[in-house]
């Protein structure tokens, strides 16, 4: 993952585990020695709240995340693993983020490479609406074939070692 930052999704409905597999994933990263910055889509409508940003933004920070961002109804929150802001990382922000990693949580109609959570069949049509789906794992046995990677929610360290392998393969 040498030279530009990585970008990947993950994407599913509300308590799908997003969150959680985006824990595990920047806590790999973090002890591979990455950079990580993290996204989430508050997708809740309205604005997010204090209580909400806190939920799981700083559950990322927590992982190892060193940004955090949580963004709805158009307000932007964004915290750091220090729980302050200088001037200058403020204007960095605005310059460029020197990350080796971005990880996304939500955002599900994004054109950017994602993993979708199925958590139970109501989220099947997930797999036809959105693009860019690279990996799918699920919570319920999937029947049929797929042209992607299906891992089961109890794969997940088998999950974590394809998505590393892609992101060294698929330079954004």
């Amino acid at each position: 993952m040498e030279g530009k930052t990585q970008i990947f999704q993950i994407v599913g409905y509300q308590n799908s585990g997003k969150t959680t597999i985006i824990q595990e994933i920047t806590e790999r990263a973090k002890k591979a020695g990455l950079k990580i910055g993290s996204i989430k889509h508050h997708g809740h409508s309205g604005t997010p709240t204090k209580e909400s940003n806190e939920k799981d933004s700083e559950k990322h920070l927590q992982a190892g995340a060193v940004y955090a961002a949580v963004e709805g109804n158009g307000e932007l929150i964004i915290k750091n693993q220090f729980n302050y802001w200088s001037l200058d990382e403020i204007l960095d922000i605005y310059r460029h983020l020197s990350l080796d990693l971005i990880l996304i949580e939500g955002y599900k109609h994004s054109q950017l490479p994602k993993a979708v959570i199925i958590r139970s069949k109501e989220d099947l049509p997930l797999l036809k609406e959105l693009s860019n789906v690279q990996a799918v794992i699920t919570w319920i046995p999937l029947t049929g074939t797929y042209e992607i990677p299906v891992f089961s929610i109890e794969q997940k360290s088998t999950f974590m070692e394809w998505l590393f392998h892609y992101l060294t393969i698929h330079i954004r």
